[in-house]
């Protein structure tokens, strides 16, 4: 109908028992009162039982053909009757949301050990080993000069790894996390949930009314909160530029993922040149492809197998660094300590200038895995990641690096500074720290690519990647993913780099390109979630945003004026990611739109049965499509080309809401789209961007019907409370004189004539109107008294449809650009997005539905 294709202004989440008989609701000034009886245009507002603490929720229901628009007039309260739009019943329940802390908080002693573990194998595998290669970089950029440069540089290092990884990251950052997801796009998500700055225009007011957005709604006295989402969601140039921004940090934080295995297995390797002379650089770069196809491969076994494997041995590498950091200390120079004086930093940029300011980029390889510890926060609890950090891994990363320092103190000739860690150890124990260091190398390449993984399915859910096939490797943690076309795109890209660069230094440059510009986006981010959610002082938000901010633009400058000696590859990996994503992401949003303005109008769609002979057989038909309101282009097109369509037809819409996880009984929204003798539905299908698709179509049918039947019987509740003997619904009369055409046969061309269960009590009339080409149907409308014998014979027609069986019909919509299209669109458009969406998993792989239940229609779009 036409009333389908809109969105209401606004509506408040249910409460207090007195709104079973009455409900306030906003209403125009210049507005009749006859609106009250109109619940396809009915919003409504809520009282809570504690005033005190009531809050109000935006939400609203499918009303009108109308596009979305802001309501902006003056609006007053009325008292209305209890009507709630039939769309939004099921948004109506809300159950408790799981949150991954609360979980943590459940688990016993055991467990949490276990959990320890895993957290050291999983998330500071990256940091763990910079001691590695931080110091190499460092002096080969700056030869060490004397004990002074020493101290300068130990100096850097050390407030380095305080500023960045432990006040920016474990202390601020890891606090805007979304319901416990971290990331790039999970800042993203968090943004697109406070403020309307998605491109892809399918959101629904419903959707902030799912309990897990808990939103926090700006009081009266802090307006810059409320002119900052004002200016986001009424500025396209803001959004897009946004959108490039999360983009931008999405394709470093991919590149990190290739540059981080190379760097970590090249410098634990690399040991072997310290215990055995005769080893040479192209003997070490075979063995670190080795150890790299293996570590690739071994991916498919999931973050709490391989986790828990490597938790006791990362946990054995960080008391080796301290071991090794007190051992040195004491034999050879505890005066490194006045490393903790910042006026060190000063002195040796005044002694080394140039070079010291080029040092830069390899003392901010002490930081590399910050970004790690808030991308794989969906697999652990904030708390737990903080705590394990502090007491644990930053004392022994100090502790490694005054060593290294105390060792060059009396030994700073450039060819030890170079392999500073290894010629720190001691002889006897050179060996088992060498393969501790290796297995660790390893584990720091995982931490990095489970990150990848995590961040390309929210980018995915997000509609900025395409879809590919994701594996989840664990049943109690539904965080835990495998990828396995990033995986093996990953291995090829990381073997390229290690053969084409084979120096520690420039591998180093690389790296350090990559990490700053993810560090940099999170700044940002960060920075907008404070003013835009967290709502705090502006002094400490500025003060945030300029320290932080200005100390990764100056470690950015020095790992740049490096560019040309090969860690260009990087960015070049970096802006092909960057370009699939934005590609996919502008051909995405352009098809939708496309779809939006080619839907159907009820009307047309009630003639075109009539008109196309099309016989209504039984069963159900899930009609898929990405619409969340309007019918479907693709509908008609079905209509047109096939003989018959089921007796009850469902329009499902699988999308995806920007947060962590729905709540199940919060999974489905319904709404009838046409009278109740059509039998025609809309389902929404919503999931968060960490939920798990795993159900087979059975279990989804089971579901999704349970569901519709739980819909039917609410607004058979409410329209009873409603009625009160007065007979006000919107559809129960419409069909009392609806035309149909008699075959002769007997079949019945008619979209409005309802199979199945109805058809005994029409056969009568049926066969009576076979000698004419057209007859009319009376059904009697339902009454009061009959309110309860009308819903039986509708949730039966419902069961006899589910026995005569469900069919997928799937539309494929594609666009091609128009001939008088710019050049660049039609390359972007008809190769580009073409080549990916051909490549990319179709939605009939994620629904395991068999071939015989299984109907396709493709459509072209000229955009």
């Amino acid at each position: 109908m036409a009333d389908e294709n809109g969105i209401g202004r606004s509506e408040s989440r249910l409460a207090s028992m007195d709104s079973v008989e009455s409900r306030w609701v906003f209403q125009d000034d210049d507005e009749d009162d006859s609106l009250m009886d109109d619940d396809d245009e009915d919003d409504s507002l809520m009282d809570d039982d504690d005033e005190e603490h009531s809050r109000l929720r935006r939400g609203g229901g499918l009303d009108s053909e109308e596009e979305d628009e802001e309501d902006t007039a003056e609006q007053r309260l009325i008292r209305t009757g209890p009507r709630i739009d039939s769309f939004d019943v099921e948004a109506l329940e809300i159950p408790s949301a799981h949150r991954n802390d609360y979980f943590y908080e459940e688990l016993g002693v055991g467990r949490r050990i276990i959990l320890a573990f895993q957290t050291l194998g999983v998330v500071f595998g990256d940091v763990g080993t910079s001691p590695l290669y931080t110091f190499h970089v460092m002096f080969n950029k700056a030869p060490v000069n004397g004990e002074e440069d020493v101290i300068g540089a130990l100096s850097l290092v050390l407030y380095t790894l305080i500023l960045i990884p432990l006040v920016k990251y474990v202390l601020v950052v890891l606090w805007a996390n979304d319901d416990g997801e971290g990331g790039t796009f999970a800042l993203y998500s968090l943004i697109c949930r406070h403020a309307k700055v998605n491109l892809l225009p399918n959101q629904l007011p419903s959707d902030a009314r799912i309990s897990s957005f808990r939103l926090k709604v700006p009081s009266a006295e802090l307006e810059r909160s409320l002119k900052i989402k004002e200016r986001l969601e009424t500025s396209p140039h803001l959004k897009r530029m946004l959108l490039m921004l999360v983009l931008a940090g999405t394709s470093m934080l991919i590149a990190d993922g290739v540059v981080t295995p190379a760097m970590s297995v090249m410098s634990a390797v690399g040991g072997l040149k310290v215990g055995v002379a005769s080893i040479k650089e192209e003997q070490v770069v075979m063995i670190s492809v080795a150890l790299l196809v293996i570590l690739f491969s071994v991916q498919k076994f999931g973050t709490s197998k391989v986790g828990l494997a490597v938790g006791p041995a990362l946990f054995i590498w960080f008391c080796s660094l301290a071991a090794i950091g007190v051992y040195n200390l004491v034999k050879y120079d505890s005066s490194v300590l006045r490393a903790f004086n910042p006026v060190h930093i000063y002195f040796f940029f005044k002694r080394n200038s140039t070079k010291g300011w080029r040092a830069l980029g390899g003392c901010l390889l002490c930081a590399t895995g910050s970004e790690a510890m808030f991308a794989d926060l969906c697999y652990f609890s904030v708390r737990s990641v903080q705590l394990t950090f502090v007491f644990l891994v930053l004392p022994c990363l100090l502790l490694g690096y005054l060593g290294q320092a105390a060792y060059l103190m009396e030994h700073y000739s450039d060819d030890l500074a170079e392999h500073a860690f290894y010629s720190s150890v001691p002889s006897g124990f050179f060996w088992p720290v060498f393969l501790v260091a290796n297995l660790a190398a390893l584990i720091a390449s995982r931490a990095m690519t489970t990150a990848t993984f995590s961040c390309i399915k929210q980018s995915t859910a997000l509609g900025c990647f395409p879809r590919l096939k994701i594996i989840h490797t664990s049943r109690k943690f539904m965080g835990q993913i495998y990828i396995p076309v990033i995986n093996w795109f990953l291995l090829v890209v990381c073997l390229v780099l290690v053969c084409s660069i084979s120096s520690i230094t420039e591998i180093g440059n690389a790296y350090g390109i990559a990490e700053l510009g993810v560090m940099m986006t999170t700044t940002i981010l960060v920075t907008i979630v404070m003013l835009l959610i967290w709502q705090i002082n502006i002094i400490i938000v500025l003060s945030f945003l300029v320290i932080f901010l200005g100390i990764e633009l100056v470690f950015f400058s020095s790992v740049l004026g490096g560019v040309g000696d090969g860690s260009w590859i990087i960015l070049v990996f970096a802006v092909v990611m960057f370009f699939v994503m934005l590609v996919w992401n502008y051909g995405s949003k352009l098809k939708y739109e496309t779809e939006v303005k080619k839907k159907l109008s009820m009307d047309l769609v009630r003639e075109l049965g009539p008109n196309l002979g099309t016989i209504r057989a039984p069963g159900i038909g899930l009609i898929y499509n990405e619409l969340v309101k309007g019918i479907p282009a693709i509908f008609g097109h079905f209509l047109t080309t096939l003989p018959a369509i089921h007796s009850m037809i469902i329009f499902v819409c699988i999308k995806y809401v920007p947060v962590p996880v729905v709540p199940q009984g919060e999974r489905f929204l319904f709404r009838r789209v046409c009278p109740k003798s059509y039998h025609i539905f809309r389902c929404i299908a919503r999931y968060g961007y960490k939920d798990v698709r795993k159900e087979n179509h059975q279990a989804f049918e089971q579901l999704l019907i349970e569901s519709l039947e739980k819909f039917i019987r609410r607004e058979a509740q409410e329209r009873s409370l409603e009625s009160d003997g007065d007979d006000d619904t919107d559809y129960d009369d419409d069909y009392s004189s609806t035309r149909v055409l008699i075959a002769p046969n007997g079949s019945v061309y008619s979209l409005g004539v309802p199979l199945l269960g109805e058809y005994k009590d029409t056969s009568k009339s049926i066969s009576e109107a076979s000698t004419s080409e057209e007859a009319k149907i009376g059904y009697p409308t339902d009454s009061a008294s009959d309110a309860e014998q009308s819903l039986e014979r509708e949730l039966s027609f419902i069961h006899k449809a589910k026995e005569s069986g469900v069919v997928y019909l799937l539309g494929h919509g594609d666009i091609r650009a128009r001939k008088d299209s710019w050049f660049i669109k039609k390359l972007v458009i008809n190769y580009f997005y073409a080549f990916l969406r051909k490549n990319c998993r179709r939605g009939t792989a994620n629904l395991s539905v068999p071939h015989s239940h299984l109907m396709q229609v493709g459509m072209t779009y000229m955009v």
